[in-house]
């Protein structure tokens, strides 16, 4: 009997062994992986998130939230970080132009106004994503000034940005690198070329991690088009040839536009390109008018083995503009709906996008210089005096 006992103890015993190496074996399998779901739009629809190999320092909340501001030479800017604080976000994007900071002549710096905006925006408890871009005048040698263009040589682009990086170590907490240069208009009314744009984004990073090794070096949001050409790059094809030409090892995460156009966010890129209420005409092509086209982007990612990395959206929103002769009339939705829609955005990314996407930079709160007659005016969530449209209203009240 006692030996009876102890051969079924034992046999227990295993049992409860074999049971826990299956058990632990069964969460290896289904904990392990790249975090970005079982396609380019999955999500884990909460939970905690998975391992990464990153540092910690290189991911964010899933999403945290941002928008985008102008303060530079503003007198209403301590108001505008108020109406951000105020409003929940926890990001502003700001530009930090190249022109404006070392415009007089290489190294000869003004940091006047860059350290009023850092102290201001620090002050405020807000984070700050700083967009880099466009050329002063001496970094070029023909008459393309004022027009964006990536300079002659792009060590003084670097030495810039480097620049810009220390003394701001731990202020400026991610750096945007240049803006939409799949577009002509971005790249000197030349035709876009991704492995030239990769070299800018490598001397960048380099330099800013030589100065600030934990600030966040976000590659460029790139502009959502069918256009091709001389003009522009389709941001897919655009983005494809980057990993083409080694970014891959140059960004910490990677910089998306996703604006609405007249699709509702929940709208997904197949239903939009077969229907032309919202594609503008444009079947197949059309996919890219709405939100969700940055599910695209991240499948590019995914396919280019870079899951792990989370996306920053750098600009996303609808517009009011119905002017007649506006290009954006088309596409332009009501206040309301667009209120609607912003806040429907943030839930569908939060639910759906969950671990990859990070901040997500609502446009705008305005430049106070801002008209009728400014695209921009249209896109904001405030009026330039600072009173709120619906959208800021639902995005304050909106659970977050």
């Amino acid at each position: 009997m006692l030996r009876l006992l102890h051969t079924r103890a034992l046999h227990t015993c295993l049992l409860l062994v074999l049971v826990a190496l299956l058990a632990a074996n069964a969460t290896a399998c289904t904990g392990s992986g790249t975090g970005s779901g079982s396609s380019a739009g999955g999500s884990s629809g909460g939970g905690s998130q998975p391992k990464s190999s990153l540092p910690s320092w290189a991911k964010t909340a899933s999403p945290e939230f941002g928008v985008h501001t102008f303060l530079w030479g503003s007198g209403a800017g301590d108001r505008d970080l108020k109406l951000a604080r105020d409003a929940g976000f926890q990001w502003v994007k700001q530009r930090f132009e190249w022109r404006y900071i070392e415009g007089n002549g290489k190294g000869m710096y003004e940091w006047n106004e860059p350290d009023r905006l850092v102290e201001a925006i620090n002050k405020a408890g807000l984070k700050v994503i700083a967009r880099v871009d466009n050329q002063p005048k001496w970094a070029r040698k023909d008459s393309i000034f004022p027009a964006t263009a990536p300079p002659d040589n792009l060590q003084d682009f670097a030495g810039f940005v480097g620049a810009l990086a220390a003394r701001y170590k731990g202020r400026i907490h991610a750096y945007q690198i240049w803006n939409e240069p799949n577009l002509a208009r971005e790249w000197g009314n030349k035709e876009p070329n991704a492995a030239e744009y990769v070299e800018m984004l490598k001397e960048a990073y380099n330099a800013i991690k030589k100065a600030d090794p934990q600030a966040i070096v976000i590659s460029a949001g790139l502009s959502p088009t069918t256009a091709s050409g001389a003009v522009a790059i389709p941001d897919v094809d655009y983005l494809k040839r980057m990993y083409a030409a080694g970014a891959k090892q140059y960004f910490d995460m990677l910089g998306a536009h996703g604006a609405g156009f007249k699709a509702p966010p929940e709208m997904s890129p197949d239903d939009i390109a077969k229907d032309p209420k919202y594609n503008h005409g444009e079947p197949g092509a059309g996919r890219i008018y709405g939100f969700r086209h940055v599910e695209d982007l991240r499948a590019v990612m995914v396919d280019n083995g870079d899951a792990d990395k989370q996306v920053a959206l750098l600009e996303f929103g609808w517009t009011s503009d119905d002017r007649p002769n506006s290009p954006y009339a088309w596409h332009a939705v009501t206040e309301n709906e667009k209120a609607d829609y912003v806040v429907r955005a943030f839930q569908y990314a939060k639910k759906n996008w969950f671990p990859w996407i990070s901040v997500m930079s609502l446009i705008y709160i305005p430049d106070p210089n801002w008209t009728k007659d400014n695209e921009q005016y249209y896109w904001s969530i405030t009026n330039v005096d600072g009173s709120p449209r619906p959208a800021y209203t639902a995005v304050k009240g909106m659970q977050k």
